[in-house]
C-alpha cells in the first residue's frame, strides 16, 4: 500500500487600525490596543511525504519572493529569510523532513503585521508535527519570542495576538509581554458597515524600522522619560473599544484620528508626507477617521474610515489611484477567525 502525503494548511489574518500601537512594547510599562484582523491572510502549507532521504531536510519555498532553498534541520542558519528560519529553529524538528510553502497577498512591509501573520501561520502549521499542541495564545507568544529572542528585534505583542485571535481584539498588557485578550463582539449590522467603510491604502513602498523609530525608542527608554503621549495612545484604544460597543462609528473615527495625532506627537515623521496627502484626500471625500498603521514612518499603509455614502468612498478610491506614486488599495474583509490549521492527505 502506497503511503499518502500529509498536507498541513494554516492561515492567519493581518491587522489594521491598531489603536494604541507603541504601548504594547517593553518600554511602555502597560499597554492597551484595539485592532482588527482582516483578510488577506498569510497562508502556509507543509507537505510531509514518506521520507526517502537518509538525512532529514527541509525545503522552504517563499512564493512571493520566488525563493526556494534547503535547510539542514540540525544546523539552521538565519541567512536567507531569518524570520522563517528562526520559526523553524525554535521548534524541535531536527529528525523530520518536509517542504514548506509560504504566501501572502499583502505587500511586504505594509505595516499591517504581515510578518507576524506569516510567523503565526508557520508556527501553527509546524506545531502539528510536534507532540502536544499549543493554543493560539501560546503560538502568538512563541512568534513574539522568535522576533525578540531569536532575532534580537524590538517588537510589540499586538500583531502576533491579532493574527492568532482574529476579529476585533482588545488587548491589555499588564506586564510586558503578558496580556489579557478580549474579542469585541458587535452586531452583524455594525460588522458589515465597518467592513464596508474601511479602506486600506498601501503607500507605495515597504516600511522598515528606521532611524526615526530608533530615536523614539531611545527617548522613551531613558530613566524618567516623559511618556505622557503613550497615555493618549492607550486612551485611543479604550475610546475605540467603547465606540464599537456603543455602535458609534463616528466616535470610532475620532479615536483613529486622535491616535494618528498622538503618533505625530511621538515624532512628526511618524506621519509621513504621503500619509498626509492621502488623509487630505480622505477629508475631501467625507471620511470620518484615519490611522497610520503600525508604528508609522515612511512607506507602509493607512487605514481610512469612510462616511456612510458609498459613492464618496468610491470617489476617494479613484482619487488615490489618480495620485500614482505606487499607491494601492488593498481589498480587505474583516476576519472573524484568527489562526486556522487543518490537515488533509492525498
Amino acid at each position: 500500500m502506497t503511503s499518502k502525503r500529509r498536507i498541513i494548511n494554516a492561515m492567519a489574518p493581518i491587522r489594521v487600525c491598531d489603536l494604541g500601537g507603541w504601548t504594547d512594547t517593553w518600554f511602555a510599562d502597560v499597554g492597551a490596543i484595539c485592532n482588527i484582523g482582516v483578510y488577506p491572510y498569510a497562508e502556509v502549507q507543509v507537505y510531509v511525504s514518506p521520507s526517502k532521504q537518509s538525512k532529514p531536510r527541509i525545503v522552504v519555498h517563499v512564493e512571493n519572493f520566488g525563493d526556494r532553498y534547503v535547510l539542514d534541520p540540525a544546523n539552521i542558519t538565519y541567512d536567507k529569510h531569518p524570520l522563517l528560519e528562526a520559526c523553524i529553529d525554535i521548534l524541535d524538528l531536527k529528525n523530520l523532513s518536509f517542504e514548506i510553502n509560504l504566501y501572502s497577498l499583502a505587500p511586504a512591509g505594509c505595516s499591517t503585521g504581515t510578518s507576524a501573520a506569516v510567523s503565526v501561520a508557520l508556527l501553527g502549521a509546524l506545531d502539528m508535527l510536534t507532540p502536544g499542541r499549543h493554543t493560539p495564545h501560546e503560538i502568538a507568544a512563541l512568534a513574539h519570542r522568535v522576533e525578540t529572542e531569536k532575532l534580537g528585534l524590538q517588537c510589540g505583542i499586538q500583531d502576533q495576538i491579532c493574527a492568532a485571535y482574529g476579529g476585533i481584539c482588545f488587548i491589555e498588557m499588564f506586564k510586558y509581554p503578558l496580556a489579557s485578550v478580549s474579542q469585541i463582539t458587535v452586531p452583524n449590522s455594525l460588522w458589515w458597515e465597518l467592513e464596508r467603510r474601511l479602506v486600506l491604502i498601501y503607500l507605495g513602498k515597504s516600511h522598515s524600522s528606521s532611524e526615526v523609530h530608533g530615536r523614539v525608542i531611545k527617548s522613551l527608554e531613558k530613566p524618567g522619560a516623559d511618556k505622557s503621549v503613550l497615555g493618549k495612545l492607550r486612551q485611543a484604544a479604550y475610546s475605540g473599544k467603547d465606540a464599537l460597543y456603543a455602535g458609534d462609528l463616528g466616535a470610532f473615527g475620532k479615536a483613529m484620528v486622535a491616535n494618528t495625532e498622538a503618533q505625530a506627537e511621538l515624532h512628526p515623521a511618524l506621519v509621513s508626507a504621503d500619509a498626509k496627502t492621502v488623509i487630505g484626500l480622505a477629508r475631501e471625500h467625507g471620511a470620518i477617521g484615519w490611522k497610520v498603521n503600525g508604528a508609522g514612518g515612511e512607506g507602509g499603509s493607512l487605514t481610512v474610515l469612510c462616511g456612510p455614502e458609498g459613492e464618496k468612498k468610491r470617489a476617494f478610491i479613484n482619487a488615490v489611484h489618480a495620485l500614482g506614486r505606487g499607491f494601492q488599495i488593498i481589498p480587505t474583509y474583516l476576519s472573524r477567525m484568527g489562526l486556522r490549521t487543518w490537515e488533509c492527505t492525498e
